[in-house]
């Protein structure tokens, strides 16, 4: 499958996190530098993105959720896959050390 036809059949999970702001520099280079080249290797990636929320546009926002991040596979099995594996198991808690309170708030979807 070509990475565009991928994207377009794909599911995509938003994973709300609240992140300790005294600790954001530290989960962007741990996403840059260990998550992010981690799940690019694992059968049926499609993408990976950290986003800062800058401000509501409408509505209340995100409360204390202050970056989303978006992860992309083929398949659900194959993101069930990618959790199970001990590749995830080695980066989520680098990533997780930088989160406080609720942490994480996580949501699925399909690529309609």
């Amino acid at each position: 499958m070509l990475p565009v036809e991928a994207a377009m059949t794909a599911i995509q999970l938003h994973v709300e996190l609240e992140v300790d702001p005294a600790k954001e520099a530290t989960l962007a280079a741990t996403f840059r530098k260990t998550f992010e080249p981690t799940i690019r290797k694992q059968p049926g990636f499609v993408d990976v993105k950290l986003l800062k929320f800058r401000k509501a546009m409408a509505g209340a926002g995100p409360g204390k959720f202050n970056y989303r991040l978006l992860i992309s596979f083929q398949t659900e099995e194959q993101r069930l896959k990618w959790v199970a594996s001990a590749d995830h198991q080695r980066v989520w808690p680098e990533m997780e050390k930088n989160l406080t309170g609720q942490k994480y708030l996580p949501w699925l979807y399909d690529v309609a």
